[in-house]
């Protein structure tokens, strides 16, 4: 036999080997040398493991961000109405609200038009607001009138003078009226008469401008990440802004859990007062 006939049929023997290997082989498995064909039983459970639970995690993280509330706005999509009837947004001013209210005009009568919102803290003391409008015109006109009288006693002259100095304090009384009002103030402005409401509102009964309880910081820190979020609504690329939202976000947090762990019952009320939900401050809180 000459050696190509011996080649040949060594050649051939190989190839039926092959191909009886190959259709002996399970159908799942594929005629190849790479390295899944050669992972082992532990690493295919553990890579099949791991996808399952990836997908999991994945539909975790759906619901909790459908049922979970926000972070920053403190209660669930779509429950706006919690936020709506809670004691600090009916406290806060806004300058959507200053800027559709009507502009009084300036009518020098007898009564005087006091603003429905003041600025400087006017607002907040109605014995400031009587010696204000009341008290100091009438004893302005009084001192023109002294000093006139000591030039001319002449009655009719006096009762003229007398008319003229009211009505002029009278007039200077609706012009302050103007100015205090709370329309006219900047950002700044109303920013200072929303913190003067929240510490009035949120400080003890026995114990009013208590600016360092923490029902008081946490209404102001609420009222500041409110007006930061409204700002990145329309400014979304102002990054710097964004991570100052976090922070405070993260503050608020903080103040309420130790609001938590003091007293029960005052951290229950606060977050009703302030229209926020428990889960809002527990946990991780992801910040967009």
């Amino acid at each position: 036999m000459s050696i190509a006939a011996l080649l040949r049929g060594r050649i051939h023997k190989g190839l039926r080997d092959a191909i009886q290997s190959i259709s002996s082989a399970p159908a799942s498995s594929s005629f190849h040398t790479s390295i899944p064909a050669q992972a082992s039983r532990r690493t295919i459970v553990a890579r099949l493991t791991k996808k399952v639970n990836t997908s999991k995690r994945i539909e975790r993280e759906r619901f909790a961000a459908n049922t979970k509330a926000d972070p920053i706005l403190g209660h669930r999509p779509g429950d706006e109405a919690k936020w709506l009837n809670c004691d600090l947004a009916k406290l806060l001013v806004s300058e959507k609200e200053l800027q559709v209210a009507p502009v009084t005009r300036l009518d020098v009568d007898a009564h005087v038009k006091l603003p429905q919102h003041f600025q400087w803290g006017v607002g907040g003391s109605a014995e400031l607001q009587h010696l204000l409008f009341d008290s100091l015109p009438s004893v302005s006109a009084q001192r023109v009138l002294r000093n006139k009288e000591v030039l001319n006693p002449n009655n009719h002259y006096l009762q003229h003078e007398m008319l003229k100095a009211q009505w002029n304090e009278l007039r200077g009384t609706h012009m302050l009226a103007r100015l205090v009002d709370l329309r006219n103030a900047s950002a700044k402005g109303i920013a200072f008469e929303n913190r003067r409401r929240c510490v009035e509102a949120f400080s003890a009964p026995g114990k009013p401008h208590d600016t360092g309880r923490t029902e008081v910081q946490a209404a102001i820190l609420t009222m500041k990440i409110r007006n930061l979020y409204t700002h990145l609504q329309l400014k979304r690329k102002d990054i710097a802004n964004r991570r100052s939202l976090r922070i405070l976000v993260h503050k608020r947090a903080k103040l309420l859990k130790y609001l938590k762990r003091l007293d029960r019952e005052r951290f229950e009320t606060a977050l009703g007062r302030l229209g926020l939900e428990e889960s809002a401050i527990e946990g991780e809180l992801i910040v967009y």
